[in-house]
């Protein structure tokens, strides 16, 4: 366990076999066991990483319930470590959901459904997959405390803004981002990095980011899975395009500091926002 104040974050960048579950099981059980022996305090992997990103056509073959077996698995392994990871959620109901879930020491201690479902460009979620509804954090050591967004989740801000807002200190961003997901006039690489380090530097929040690598169908994944520390810089990327376990420290008095000096949460205005927010929402009905 790190110092106190002290985050030790691995991100994973990997290559998930499409719909192979106990290949993409193994996987990660290898790397918990790599994230361990480099002494990190959290484990984050892509989105969808348990099925790989084109999964959303075989859901009811691979859909998993939060109690299954391979989630108690990596549950079971992570051990003194938080381990974050995606797959397709079967819930209560028979609703689907694009989900990641953050587990320690054999249980499942926080679930995020993803609430943008990208359904543009060559991206079709919402055909697959239900909406999620809510946006929490969760505690992780000492005083950090975890906002979990999945990929487009980061493009509405927000989304994002609702996870400072509940106390997030560090966000933890699993997306499975391809080069051509979006059309040729969008650059999704440089894009991603616009968007990482404005959320970094404007709450004063650190962002892990985990991309996929490798390719499915007519998509590349380009990995530039990062850490950004608290005033967007970046601290540690992965190297290449191919698989890696990126391993960077933060420091919470670094947070302390960013807000400070930039207060973004101190005058975001909550009753005027949930004020006008209503009047958008009375406007839509």
């Amino acid at each position: 366990m790190s110092p106190a104040g002290r985050l030790r974050v691995a991100v994973a960048q990997i290559e998930s076999d499409p719909g192979d579950l106990a290949a993409n099981l193994r996987k990660h059980l290898d790397v918990i066991g790599e994230a361990r022996a480099a002494g990190a305090d959290l484990l984050l992997f892509p989105e969808l990483s348990l099925t790989g990103h084109g999964a959303g056509s075989e859901t009811l073959r691979l859909a998993l319930a939060a109690d299954s077996p391979p989630v108690a698995e990596l549950a079971q392994a992570s051990a003194g470590l938080r381990t974050v990871f995606g797959f397709i959620e079967e819930a209560p109901g028979a609703l689907y959901y694009n989900s990641a879930a953050l587990v320690q020491d054999g249980r499942v201690a926080h679930l995020h459904r993803k609430v943008n479902l990208a359904t543009y460009g060559r991206l079709e979620e919402g055909k697959h997959y239900a909406s999620g509804r809510a946006v929490e954090t969760t505690p992780l050591a000492g005083p950090w405390r975890a906002g979990l967004l999945i990929c487009a989740d980061l493009w509405n801000p927000p989304l994002v803004h609702l996870a400072a807002a509940r106390g997030a200190t560090v966000l933890l961003a699993p997306i499975s981002s391809a080069v051509e997901a979006v059309g040729d006039e969008f650059d999704n690489p440089g894009g991603w990095d616009v968007n990482l380090r404005f959320h970094a530097l404007t709450y004063g929040m650190p962002v892990a980011m985990a991309n996929r690598v490798g390719a499915e169908g007519s998509l590349t994944f380009w990995g530039g899975s990062r850490v950004l520390d608290p005033f967007g810089r970046t601290l540690a990327r992965a190297n290449g395009p191919g698989e890696d376990l990126v391993v960077a420290d933060l420091a919470y008095e670094d947070v302390r500091r960013a807000r400070y000096l930039l207060p973004t949460l101190r005058d975001s205005n909550p009753l005027l926002l949930a004020s006008e927010f209503g009047r958008l929402a009375g406007r839509s009905e």
